[in-house]
C-alpha cells in the first residue's frame, strides 16, 4: 500500500499482457492510468509490455525487469505501477531490484476504495479487504531481521516471532472487523426487510465503473450522488424511492462500480452491500456506450454478476442502459443505433436501451421498460369496481399496473384490466374482500 505520508507522485504505469492476448490491451493501460491519477499520481508514462510467461520469482523474466528498471530510472519514477497481481515474493523481488514503490492491480484498487469510503460500513468494508491483502504480505515488514538467529533446537529466530506475532493481532483484528460488519449486516438486512414489507419492488443501477450510474441515479431520483469522471467516485450504496411513468412505485438503489478482476478481497468484504444486487427485482446495466471496450466491460459485469449468483445467467429481469449517447460522434451514433436495432429474440437483447443521463435524454423509454419488467410475470386481472371502493383503484396504481380503465357515466363502476403479482393479489384479496369474489380461485392446498 502507499505510505501517505512519503512523497510518492511520479509513477509509470505498466500493463503486461501476453503475445496471444492484446485486443484489449490499449482499453486496459489507460484504465490503469486513470486508477493511479485517482491516487493523485503523475503518471509520467504509461506503456504495454509483452509477457513470454510469468516467472515465479519477478513476474518478469530477468532481462525485461533490467529494462524496465533503466526506464524507471531514466523517467525518474518512484513508483510503478503493475497493472497485474503480483505475489507477495514478486512486488518484494521487484522493489529490490528497481528501488522505488511497486503497487499491483489490487493494492492500487484497494488503495482507492479506502480513500473513497464514506460510510462506516464501508470503511469497515475496505479495512478487512486490506488487511486480507496485507495477511500475505507481513515478511516484508521483517526482513531486516532475517539473518538473525537466535536459540536452539526447535526455539525460532526473532525474525519469526516477529511474524508470528503480527499475524496474531491481525487475525484479531480481522475477527473484530467481521464481528463489526455481521451487525451491519444484520441491520441492512432488516433495512431490507422492512422495505420488501412495504412492499415496493427494488431496481438496482450496477455497471462498469464510471459509466455514469450516479448521474442516471440523481437525474431519476433527485438526489446528489457524487458524480464525477473518475474510477469509484461512489462506493456506499444509496437507495431513494421514485414513481415511475404508470405510477408505480419502485426503490432504487445505485451500487459500487464494477472493473475487470475486481479484487476477491472486495467482492468478499462487500458482500453485504452487493446483496442490494442480488435481491433487486431488476437490474439495469450502465453501460459506457462510448467506451471503445464496450464490449469487455459489459463481459466483466456479467462475470462479477455471476459470483454474485446475479444477473441474466440467473434468470433476474435485466436491462442495459447505454448511457452517454451525447459523448458520441455522428459515425459512432450510426454504430450504436445499428448494435441496439440488431436486438434479436432473447428479453436482455430486447432490453437494450440508448440514453444520455447528463442530457436527460431517453429515460422516459428507460423507466417504461423497467415497469414493463417489473411487471412481466404479473397476472392480468379484469374488475369491476363500484364507485364506493375508489380506494381499490388508488391501491391497484401503487402496487400494479393499469392496462385499461373505463368508468360507466351512469353507474360510476370503473372497468378495467391490471396487472399484478401473485403476492399483491394476495394482499389485495386480504384489503378489499368485497371484491376478492372477482379474482382467480386460490389453489387448492392438497394439490402440493
Amino acid at each position: 500500500m502507499i505510505d501517505q505520508e512519503a512523497p510518492v507522485t511520479r509513477a509509470i504505469v505498466i500493463h503486461p499482457v501476453s503475445r496471444d492476448v492484446q485486443d484489449r490491451s490499449s482499453a486496459r493501460l489507460e484504465e490503469a492510468a486513470g486508477l493511479a491519477e485517482a491516487l493523485d499520481l503523475e503518471v509520467i508514462e504509461a506503456m504495454v509490455t509483452p509477457l513470454r510467461k510469468i516467472e515465479a520469482g519477478r513476474y518478469f523474466g530477468r532481462g525485461k525487469v533490467e529494462d524496465l528498471g533503466v526506464l524507471i530510472h531514466e523517467c525518474d519514477a518512484n513508483v510503478a505501477v503493475i497493472d497485474a497481481n503480483l505475489s507477495p515474493v514478486q512486488q518484494r523481488n521487484l522493489e529490490t531490484d528497481w528501488k522505488v514503490k511497486v503497487i499491483d492491480r489490487t493494492g492500487l484498487i484497494l488503495e482507492i476504495f479506502g480513500r473513497r469510503a464514506q460510510t462506516k460500513e464501508g470503511v469497515l468494508q475496505v479495512e478487512l479487504a486490506r488487511l486480507a491483502y496485507e495477511r500475505s504480505r507481513l515478511v516484508r515488514t521483517w526482513t531486516h531481521l532475517e539473518r538473525q538467529r537466535g536459540g536452539g533446537g526447535v526455539m525460532s529466530g526473532p525474525g519469526e516471532t516477529q511474524i508470528e506475532t503480527d499475524r496474531r493481532l491481525l487475525a484479531d483484528k480481522m475477527a473484530k472487523l467481521r464481528r463489526q460488519l455481521d451487525e451491519v449486516r444484520r441491520t441492512r438486512s432488516l433495512h431490507r426487510n422492512k422495505r420488501q414489507d412495504v412492499p415496493y419492488p427494488t431496481v438496482a443501477l450496477v455497471g462498469y465503473t464510471n459509466t455514469g450510474k450516479s448521474t442516471l441515479f440523481n437525474r431519476l431520483t433527485g438526489a446528489k450522488v457524487l458524480a464525477k469522471d473518475m474510477p469509484f467516485a461512489t462506493l456506499d450504496p444509496t437507495v431513494r424511492g421514485i414513481k415511475l411513468p404508470k405510477g408505480t412505485q419502485i426503490l432504487l438503489s445505485d451500487t459500487v462500480g464494477f472493473i475487470t478482476e475486481l479484487p476477491t478481497e472486495l467482492i468478499a468484504a462487500f458482500r453485504a452491500t452487493l446483496e442490494e444486487v442480488r435481491e433487486a427485482d431488476v437490474l439495469v446495466h450502465v453501460v459506457d456506450a462510448s467506451d471503445p471496450d464496450r464490449d469487455g466491460r459489459i463481459r466483466d459485469v456479467e462475470e462479477v454478476l455471476d459470483a454474485l449468483e446475479a444477473g441474466p445467467s440467473h434468470d433476474q429481469a435485466t436491462i442495459e442502459a447505454w448511457n452517454k449517447l451525447d459523448a458520441l460522434t455522428a459515425d459512432e451514433r450510426v454504430k450504436v443505433d445499428a448494435v441496439i436495432a440488431a436486438r434479436g429474440d432473447s428479453l436482455q437483447a430486447r432490453n437494450r436501451l440508448l440514453i444520455s443521463a447528463l442530457k436527460a435524454s431517453g429515460l422516459e423509454v428507460l423507466t417504461s421498460a423497467v415497469e414493463t419488467a417489473l411487471t412481466a410475470d404479473h397476472e392480468l386481472l379484469s374488475l369491476a369496481i363500484p364507485p364506493q371502493d375508489g380506494r381499490a383503484v388508488a391501491w391497484l396504481h401503487r402496487h400494479g399496473e393499469a392496462l385499461q380503465e373505463e368508468t360507466d357515466p351512469e353507474t360510476g363502476i370503473l372497468r378495467g384490466k391490471f396487472k399484478l403479482t401473485e403476492i399483491d393479489m394476495g394482499r389485495f384479496r386480504s384489503e378489499f374482500p368485497s371484491l376478492a369474489n372477482q379474482l382467480p380461485e386460490l389453489p387448492d392446498p392438497d394439490e402440493y
